[in-house]
């Protein structure tokens, strides 16, 4: 099996070595505009190196994995699925809903699979939540709570055109709400604010923000998500239910995509489950790969990740915030 990889940033150079070690994938095509990022590519990789996305998608590929900047997303997609073949692309689709549906209406009807890239379904310690969900073995949920701290703030070009913090920290728990509880939103309260990094203000976005989520069973989903974070990145998702409680990601635990532990709480007492070291980008890369070898249904396509654009854009309105911060660099000295 032939994939190619559009995009050789840290994300795209980390899809290609785990590729490279994947059974039943033959070889990789990679493409970037940073020719000593092909470079590495085809030396570390064997893999060889196309000098556009065009050539890359004539050179005989079974799969493309998209890993370029997010505003090259669409174009990208929307090529692979003229030329026929499946795409995995990494979050989000586009830098906003109406992009985003420009790319679903193309993606309809076309027969070709487009599975969008958010990791955490893939973790082993939120399957395990979802399935303690669905079972019933909670209850009935009555509150979740999800957050994402980073480290620092991005730099001051990153934040001028990205989607804002609810699209670039937090729409990873917008996305693993929806999933592990199976249930939609139907009503959200949002607000945010600055406590450092001026520029943050000035290009129109915010360094900490909040979301208060009502699902469409009552449930209330809490989310919150900052820039700061002197400790490093901080993930963890907690759901309480009417019988028992589930923790998933912990201060002290390895980054979140290598390590799978899950804290389990019950009137009987504490547990904690060691469900693997192995990366979730690893599972759901191969999820990806059965998919192009057997036709593996896939887990997320473009049209669930439009619910999740539209609900971060429902909350930046919520909260009073431009749906897609305006892209103005701070005037300098």
């Amino acid at each position: 099996m032939r994939i190619g990889i559009m995009g050789l940033g840290r994300i795209g150079s980390f899809h290609a070595e785990t590729l490279a070690g994947l059974d039943g994938v033959d070889s990789l095509v990679v493409t970037d505009p940073v020719a000593a990022a092909v470079a590495t590519a085809t030396e570390r990789f064997g893999a060889t190196a196309t000098d556009s996305p065009e050539a890359l998608l004539a050179a005989g590929v079974d799969g493309v994995v998209i890993a370029a900047a997010t505003d090259a997303h669409p174009d990208l997609i929307l090529a692979a699925v003229r030329a026929g073949i499946p795409v995995f692309c990494e979050k989000p689709v586009a830098r906003g809903v109406e992009e985003s549906q420009e790319v679903l209406r193309a993606v309809e009807g076309s027969g070709v699979e487009v599975h969008i890239g958010y990791n955490r379904r893939f973790d082993a310690g939120f399957a395990a939540a979802r399935r303690a969900v669905l079972s019933g073995e909670l209850g009935d949920l009555h509150t979740v709570r999800s957050t994402t701290l980073d480290p620092a703030p991005p730099p001051l070009a990153y934040v001028a055109v990205s989607g804002g913090i609810f699209r670039d920290c937090g729409v990873h728990d917008f996305d693993i709400v929806r999933w592990v509880t199976g249930r939609e939103v139907v009503e959200v309260y949002a607000t945010g604010g600055n406590r450092g990094a001026e520029y943050i203000r000035e290009a129109g976005d915010v360094d900490t923000a909040s979301a208060l989520l009502t699902l469409d069973d009552g449930t209330i989903a809490v989310i919150s998500d900052s820039r700061h974070n002197a400790r490093g990145h901080d993930v963890r998702l907690e759901l309480h239910g009417m019988k028992d409680s589930i923790a998933v990601g912990l201060e002290d635990r390895l980054p979140l995509h290598l390590d799978d532990r899950v804290v389990v709480r019950t009137a009987a007492g504490e547990r904690t489950e060691e469900l693997g070291r192995r990366s979730s980008y690893t599972y759901q890369l191969e999820a990806f790969a059965a998919h192009l070898r057997r036709g593996t249904p896939l887990t997320l396509d473009a049209a669930d990740a439009l619910t999740t654009m539209r609900l971060i854009d429902d909350c930046y309105r919520a909260a009073g915030f431009p749906v897609r911060p305006r892209a103005v660099l701070p005037a300098t000295a």
